[in-house]
């Protein structure tokens, strides 16, 4: 597959696609390229392609193995995720992984597709159903870096490195090779497959600064980095009031140095430190700019007909700034993304939440569909090292949050809450199978194939009378604020864990999505990280206490709590609150629980879930008559309830379909 199109008339490679997709023509009858688009029901989505609907649910495998494709076949899933790379370098410049695949861009219009052929051969193979998403790997070769040093990240030791996001011409060279790649895949017989790109760069694929880029002293980044201030501001009056600085101007102002030692312990001075905030600011909307460009790329090559996603947007749980997730905003703004993607927080231990890294209900109402990535390790998690050689660095991704659990109940109990929060909080995901065989058992395979039979067997609900009494507002970018590189942030974003054990569930909003959020549902209302309020901000607040919503305000000295009957109480210093804590002041609030126990519990869109490590009694209380279905069996456990009694096993998880009835 390897070509060179230096030969093409005009040294344009369009003659070459031509001459593909007639080859192709001639040797198979080619389909018509594949129709991908994200449908919501009842505030539930799923993904429709060819006129066929799908459970918003996918695989991937970073070695793809065609035994694993025929399992998961199997299971009913049939939408994948492949990897693709423009380069040959490994995804984490921190540990030094090496390269999943081969680089498909070997020189100036020279590429080499054999990987792209490979893994959708074997995915057809096993599964002639399959619908393809692909992630596009947009870091460069080493050449490409060497050949353009103007384009690529200049390091404080004098070496180049990869790419350097704000320079135009990173972008505009890495778009003419990727709308190639796009052409050779739209001409290919493989583009009836194709259901969308996922697009990457950055480390771990994921949008995030390479640690080598915090530095980054590229002129291109500098006047990238004026033209934003000028965007920004729009006069140096303005700018100089900002900066505290009366000399500035948008021709001498400088980027603030975000990757110094930790020299201070208390959040930026606002009077002082406003360079830091614009070049943080500056760092994340770089990225999101990017992420929106290659989308758009995307929409138009396929005419509108492939899903585009990506990670970005993690502030729920990345708190250092430096990589570049502060912007999820202004990327939801996009009119050419359908979908964004984390993985579950890290926090990967038996009896705690694992939310998604990202405010997910701001991600719906801006109209995209959140996809998580379930990189869950389980009994039978094999190391990277064992799987492949030469990609593992010595040591690296073989101890702690690359090792499952020793049993393969709680194994399987971990996929069953990743599967009850997608269901009740109204997402889908993808099952990352990393280096293949995490998920290769009987007991791990049936909860793949439930939960996909789940989106088909049990009609889509609002679940209006369960839905959260407890809204969470989060500022994306505290970050910016935090001259410890996350540590000050941690102590209060930490507040997700206990939020997910008050025997409730909670949605969870960006503070620029104050005006929009539904606020009559809620009893509570808890501004979490706000350092400081604005007068609009105040004037919400007074108008929620009128509502009878209680407010909780976290800043990064205390919390004021503003009593609905005009009362307030500063608890100074109090950052970090148990589950107790929370359920109790969910209580004096009138937020109705449905179950008192510290177990991690979810609720929402007619499904409930409860996960455990004791085991033991439990008593669940509605505040509403149920019917309580056990999805598994598919049969009725309650015809009518307000009471629901369960024995519960220790390290498990239980689902149960709650379907609400009129009184």
């Amino acid at each position: 597959m390897k070509r060179d199109f230096t030969w093409c008339l005009f040294n344009k490679p369009y003659h070459f696609f031509l001459l593909m997709a007639l080859f192709f023509i001639g040797n198979m009858k080619v389909k018509a390229q594949s129709k991908a688009a994200i449908k919501w029901t009842e505030g539930n989505p799923s993904l429709v392609i060819d006129g066929e609907t799908y459970p918003p649910y996918a695989y991937m495998s970073y070695l793809g193995e065609e035994q694993y494709y025929k399992e998961i076949a199997a299971t009913g899933i049939h939408i994948y995720n492949i990897p693709a790379y423009l380069g040959e370098g490994g995804i984490n410049t921190i540990s030094g992984i090496g390269a999943f695949r081969s680089p498909i861009w070997l020189g100036e219009g020279e590429y080499d597709f054999t990987s792209l052929v490979k893994d959708f051969e074997k995915i057809i193979e096993a599964d002639p159903k399959a619908k393809v998403i692909i992630r596009f790997y947009l870091d460069p070769p080493e050449w490409w870096t060497q050949l353009y040093p103007e384009a690529s990240a200049h390091v404080p030791d004098g070496t180049t490195f990869r790419q350097c996001f704000a320079s135009k011409v990173w972008r505009e060279k890495t778009a003419e090779v990727f709308r190639d790649c796009l052409d050779w895949l739209l001409a290919s017989k493989y583009s009836q497959y194709l259901a969308g790109i996922h697009v990457a760069s950055g480390l771990t694929e994921e949008w995030f600064y390479h640690p080598k880029q915090y530095q980054d002293q590229n002129p291109a980044r500098l006047l990238a980095f004026r033209q934003w201030l000028k965007e920004s501001y729009k006069n140096n009056d303005a700018l100089r009031k900002a900066w505290n600085n009366p000399s500035l101007t948008f021709d001498n102002a400088h980027l603030a140095n975000i990757d110094e030692p930790v020299k201070r312990r208390e959040w930026r001075n606002p009077d002082k430190d406003q360079n830091y905030i614009d070049t943080y600011r500056f760092q994340a909307e770089v990225l999101v700019d990017n992420i929106a460009y290659f989308c758009k790329i995307v929409k138009e090559k396929s005419h509108g007909k492939l899903l585009t996603g990506a990670f970005s947007g993690y502030h729920y749980f990345v708190g250092d700034a430096r990589r570049g997730h502060g912007a999820l905003a202004k990327l939801l703004d996009c009119p050419d993304l359908d979908y964004l993607s984390s993985p579950n927080v890290y926090n990967r231990v038996i009896g705690e939440d694992w939310p998604a890294m990202a405010a997910v209900n701001s991600v719906h109402l801006h109209g995209k569909l959140w996809l998580t990535e379930n990189d869950t390790r389980t009994s039978i998690t094999t190391l990277l090292k064992d799987r492949s050689k030469g990609i593992a660095p010595p040591g690296q991704y073989e101890s702690g949050v690359w090792l499952g659990p020793e049993d393969m109940d709680t194994s399987v109990a971990f996929l069953w809450k990743n599967t009850a929060r997608m269901l009740a909080y109204g997402y889908g995901g993808w099952w990352f199978d990393m280096w293949g065989g995490w998920f290769s058992d009987p007991e791990l395979l049936n909860v793949l194939k439930k939960t996909q039979q789940f989106h088909s067997t049990f009609p889509p609900s609002q679940g209006e009378k369960m839905k959260p009494q407890v809204g969470v507002v989060v500022d994306e970018e505290i970050s910016f604020w935090d001259p410890t590189y996350g540590h000050l942030t941690e102590n209060i974003l930490s507040n997700r864990y206990p939020l997910a054990k008050t025997g409730t569930s909670y949605d969870l909003f960006l503070r620029t999505d104050l005006k929009s959020m539904p606020t009559s549902q809620y009893k509570v209302v808890w501004l979490m990280g706000f350092l400081e309020l604005s007068s609009k901000e105040e004037s919400r607040i007074k108008k929620w206490n009128k509502q009878g919503i209680t407010v909780l305000w976290t800043s990064g000295k205390g919390t004021k709590i503003f009593d609905p009957n005009g009362g307030e109480l500063f608890r100074d210093g109090k950052l970090k609150w148990s589950a107790s804590e929370l359920g109790e002041t969910w209580e004096q609030a009138g937020v109705h629980r449905y179950i008192e126990t510290e177990d991690v519990f979810y609720i929402g869109r007619n499904w409930m879930g409860i996960h455990t490590i004791e085991g033991g009694e439990r008593t669940i209380n509605f505040p509403f008559n149920a019917q309580v279905i056990d999805p598994l069996e598919n049969t009725i456990l309650y015809d009518s309830t307000r009471q629901l009694k369960l024995t519960l096993k220790p390290k498990s998880t239980v689902l149960l379909r709650v379907n609400p009835l009129e009184n």
